[in-house]
């Protein structure tokens, strides 16, 4: 049995308020068309998420609902907003669905993602992990809780600026 992992950086937020926090920044015009197109990628390959573990920001959680996705799940946590890897992965090993998307913030989910996988992807901007990118992982476990460093596969990695090309 196997495990997959989609790992999302939230879309282009706005700075266009700076009276407001920066857990309460919305998305701007460019994020909210990255999101879609994300979920139509998503979609195209059959990777969609069961469990949605998200920060609870305005910005990641208004990236999951322009995704359009469904999920039996799905959890907006503060633990997660600006989390470590670490700590990622702590809430991550406690998932109960196959399928998870995990909506975060960098430079935590890109120092994540380069940590969990086997082998990056040949991508110029996966270290980076602009916003909204997305890369999909699969694990040989049948319980999150088993999920190592260095053990993941990707599957595929996209960055919203392709998809929308």
């Amino acid at each position: 049995m196997s495990r997959t992992l989609i790992l999302t950086r939230h879309a282009k937020s706005s700075w266009d308020y700076p009276a407001i926090s920066d857990h309460d920044r919305p998305l701007n015009k460019r994020g909210r068309k990255s999101a879609p197109a994300v979920a139509h990628w998503l979609r195209n390959n059959g990777w969609l998420p069961d469990e949605v573990l998200s920060s609870s920001s305005a910005r990641t959680r208004e990236t999951w609902d322009r995704m359009g996705l469904q999920a039996r799940k799905a959890c907006f946590l503060r633990s997660l907003y600006h989390a470590s890897p670490e700590n990622m992965r702590a809430e991550l090993s406690v998932a109960t669905e196959p399928t998870v998307l995990m909506l975060g913030h960098n430079p935590g989910i890109a120092e994540l993602a380069s940590r969990i996988v086997r082998q990056p992807p040949h991508h110029s901007r996966f270290y980076d992990y602009p916003t909204c990118a997305t890369t999909v992982i699969r694990f040989d476990c049948d319980d999150w809780a088993h999920v190592e460093w260095n053990s993941g596969v990707v599957l595929g990695f996209a960055i919203p600026r392709e998809l929308l090309a």
